[in-house]
C-alpha cells in the first residue's frame, strides 16, 4: 500500500493535468474546474509516497513539502467548489461577481495563483528529499525543483495587478497559452512519478 497508493496518486496527476487542458483546448470552463479538484488529492498522495521513502536526512524537506502541498489543496479546493457550487448556481450581484468568480479575476483569481504558488513550493522541496537512483528519478528531481520557480510569479505577480486582466479575458488567449504550457510541463512530472513508484514496488 505504501507504494500503490503515491502511485494511484501520480496517474491522478497525470490524468487530471490531460484532463484539464483538453478542457481549456474546448472552451469548458466547468470542466476544467471540476478536474482540478482532484488535482491536489492526487498530488498529496503522490508526495506522501516521497516523504515516506525519503531518506532521515532529507525528511524535514520532505515533510515541509508535504505541509506546503496541503495548504495548496485547500485553496484549491475552496476556490473551485465556490466556481462550481455558488457562482454557477446562484444568482449573484455585480459586486459578489467581481469578487467570486474566477473570470473576473478578484479574490479568488488571486487565491487560485496563490494555491499554484504553493503546489510550486511544495514541489521544490518534495524534489529536494528525492535521492534519484536512475536517469529518469534525476529528471523527475529536477523537473520538480524548477517548477518551484512559478511560486516566485504566482506569489509576487498578483500584487502587481498583472493578472487582472487576463483574467478578465483582455489578454485574447494568453492565459489559455499560459496554462497549456504549464500543462505540457507538469505532465511528464506526473508520468516520471507513476514509473518511479511502479519500479519501487
Amino acid at each position: 500500500m505504501n507504494r500503490t497508493i503515491p502511485q494511484i496518486g501520480a496517474a491522478i496527476v497525470t490524468i487530471t493535468v490531460f484532463l484539464f487542458a483538453v478542457c481549456m483546448i474546448a472552451d469548458f470552463s466547468f470542466g476544467s474546474y471540476f478536474v482540478c479538484m482532484f488535482l491536489p488529492l492526487g498530488y498529496i498522495m503522490m508526495a506522501v509516497g516521497f516523504q515516506y521513502e525519503s531518506y532521515e536526512n532529507r525528511r524535514v524537506p520532505a515533510n515541509v513539502g508535504v505541509a506546503i502541498g496541503v495548504i495548496y489543496a485547500v485553496l484549491i479546493f475552496l476556490v473551485y467548489f465556490a466556481q462550481t457550487t455558488s457562482v454557477r448556481l446562484e444568482d449573484l450581484n455585480e459586486q459578489a461577481i467581481q469578487i467570486l468568480d474566477f473570470q473576473h479575476g478578484g479574490l479568488l483569481f488571486n487565491y487560485d495563483l496563490l494555491g499554484y504558488g504553493m503546489m510550486a513550493l511544495s514541489t521544490f522541496f518534495i524534489g529536494l528529499s528525492i535521492n534519484p537512483n536512475s536517469q529518469m528519478d534525476k529528471w523527475l528531481k529536477y523537473l520538480m525543483m524548477v517548477h518551484g520557480v512559478f511560486f516566485i510569479s504566482c506569489f509576487i505577480m498578483p500584487m502587481t495587478g498583472m493578472f487582472t486582466g487576463m483574467a478578465g479575458g483582455e489578454a485574447g488567449n494568453g492565459g489559455t497559452i499560459a496554462l497549456l504550457g504549464w500543462c505540457a510541463y507538469f505532465l511528464p512530472v506526473g508520468v516520471l512519478a507513476y514509473k518511479h513508484f511502479q519500479k519501487a514496488q
